[in-house]
C-alpha cells in the first residue's frame, strides 16, 4: 500500500510544472487526485498523460476567482465524499514594475492569484477537514517570502503574507488533527520560466536560456536550479500520516538560497 492510500487530494494549478509533479507523486502513493487549472484542454491532456483512470479527475478553476477556488473544494467533496489534502499551488504575477509604477490591475491580480487564492482554499478546506479530525493543507509559497525582488513588490508581498497566514492558521487548528505548512521553492525551471526567459535573455543581452538559469541559480549554495520533483517530494512528506507533528513549517526547497 502507498503512503497516501485512501486519501483525497486537490491541487490548484496542477496541469503542469510543480502542481503536475505533486499530482503524480500523490497518485504514485495511492491517493485519488483532483487536477485543476483554467484550461479544460490542458486538464484533459494531463489526465491522459498521467494514465490514472478513475483515480484522477479534472475540475476547472481560475485561481483568481473566489467562487472557482471555493467551488473546487466543494466539488472535490461532492465527487469523492471528502477532502484530506489541499495543495494551494497556483501563483504568479502580472507585469513586473517598481512600486512607483505598479498599476492597481497588476497589484490586485497578483494579490488574488497568490494570497487570496491561498486564503479562500485554506478556509474552505478547513471547514471540511476540522470535523473529520484529519487534514493536510500545503501552501506553495516562495523563497521571495523571506527575501526581496526588485520590480516584483506585488509578488514578494503576497508570499510574505502567505507565510504569515500559514503560521497563524497552523496554531489555530493545531489540536484538530489538521496541519498547515508552506513549501518555499527557490528557482525552478518551470514552464513559466521557459515562457518568460527569452524576453529576459534579450533584455540582458544573453545568448541562451541556460545563461538566464545560471544567473537565477547564483544565489543558491548549489549553483543550479531546483526541480519540480524535489518540490513534490516535500509536498509528499507533509501529506503523509507520519507528518502529524509537522505544522507551521516554512520549508525551503531552494538549494540554500534563503539567508535565514
Amino acid at each position: 500500500m502507498g503512503k497516501l492510500e485512501g486519501k483525497i487530494a486537490v491541487i490548484t494549478a496542477s496541469t503542469r510544472s510543480i502542481g503536475r509533479a505533486i499530482a503524480e507523486a500523490y497518485l504514485a502513493e495511492g491517493a485519488k487526485v483532483v487536477v485543476s487549472g483554467r484550461s479544460e484542454e490542458k486538464g484533459k491532456k494531463a489526465l491522459e498523460e498521467m494514465g490514472a483512470g478513475d483515480n484522477a479527475i479534472f475540475i476547472p478553476c481560475d485561481a483568481t476567482k473566489q467562487t472557482d477556488v471555493e467551488g473546487l473544494i466543494d466539488k472535490t467533496v461532492d465527487h469523492f465524499g471528502r477532502i484530506d489534502i489541499a495543495v494551494l499551488n497556483a501563483g504568479g504575477i502580472l507585469n513586473a514594475a517598481p512600486v512607483v509604477d505598479m498599476t492597481d490591475e497588476s497589484w490586485n491580480y497578483t494579490l488574488n492569484l497568490n494570497l487570496n487564492h491561498t486564503f479562500w482554499g485554506m478556509r474552505k478546506s478547513l471547514q471540511h477537514m476540522i470535523p473529520q479530525e484529519w487534514g493536510r493543507i500545503i501552501a506553495i509559497s516562495s523563497v521571495e517570502g523571506k527575501m526581496k525582488v526588485e520590480t516584483c513588490s506585488h509578488y514578494t508581498a503576497t508570499k510574505h503574507a502567505i507565510n504569515g497566514l500559514v503560521k497563524t492558521a497552523a496554531h489555530e487548528v493545531g489540536t484538530t488533527g489538521v496541519t498547515v505548512n508552506a513549501i518555499l521553492p527557490g528557482f525552478v525551471k518551470t514552464d513559466l520560466f521557459y515562457e518568460s526567459a527569452p524576453q529576459t535573455a534579450e533584455a540582458l543581452g544573453m545568448d541562451s536560456l541556460d545563461e538566464v538559469a545560471d544567473m537565477y541559480s547564483q544565489a543558491s549554495a548549489i549553483k543550479k536550479p531546483n526541480t519540480v520533483e524535489q518540490v513534490a517530494a516535500a509536498a509528499l512528506m507533509f501529506a503523509r500520516d507520519e507528518a502529524r507533528n509537522l505544522t507551521a513549517c516554512l520549508f525551503p526547497v531552494d538549494g540554500g538560497t534563503m539567508p535565514y
